[in-house]
């Protein structure tokens, strides 16, 4: 089993690239958002997604284990291919995919080519399910700057917010709470937080 893939770029074309490991190059797909950080000829690092079948041994490849984490979840969800995977990630970073599982927007996940409504639709019903079972895991009591999960204002309704998306994308609150204990979330909304919690999970 590939973990991840560390070598020179020798090609990149439409979500493809070619890493050069030590002679031998592997074709990985990857995301748009990866693909724009990677240059021919510099060094990479990718994390590592296998699809295996009887007719094929395809690798996907992200440049954060925050993107690999998304695409993972997303190809759980019935009816997902990696395909439809790879291009709703192209068009959502993992926080604004969070979010617009958590608020409902269709119109985010469709802007991605081949993903229409019901698609979209089937995509929030089984991932939100995530929200409730690990918010009514959590010891709020234990997280900073809230108390309780149930109407908070102001920057604890942002923690909020931000802890039902990462549960979106798989983050338990044993995991997040030392993350979050370390962080200053003065004036931060609910994006934000997210964002600034994945960074700290890939340094």
């Amino acid at each position: 089993m590939f973990y991840h893939l560390s070598g020179t770029v020798a090609e990149i074309s439409q979500n493809l690239a070619v890493i050069d490991c030590g002679g031998v190059g592997y074709a990985v797909n990857v995301t748009v958002n990866t693909l724009s950080r990677l240059k021919p000829g510099e060094r990479a690092k990718l994390y590592i997604t296998e699809s295996i079948g009887e007719t094929n041994f395809d690798l996907f490849g992200f440049f954060d284990k925050s993107e690999k984490r998304c695409f993972e979840m997303l190809i759980a969800v019935s009816g997902i291919g990696p395909k439809a995977a790879l291009s709703i990630l192209s068009y959502n970073s993992p926080e604004s995919l969070a979010l617009a599982i958590l608020n409902d927007d269709v119109k985010a996940l469709t802007v991605a080519p081949g993903i229409g409504k019901k698609i979209a639709q089937r995509v929030i019903l089984e991932l939100k399910d995530k929200i409730g079972k690990e918010l009514g895991e959590t010891d709020w009591g234990s997280l900073p700057a809230i108390s309780a999960p149930a109407s908070p204002a102001g920057e604890n309704k942002a923690l909020a917010d931000a802890m039902a998306g990462l549960a979106v994308l798989g983050y338990s609150s044993a995991e997040l709470g030392p993350v979050l204990k370390r962080m200053d979330l003065t004036g931060l909304d609910a994006q934000a937080i997210i964002k600034q919690v994945l960074k700290e999970f890939v340094k």
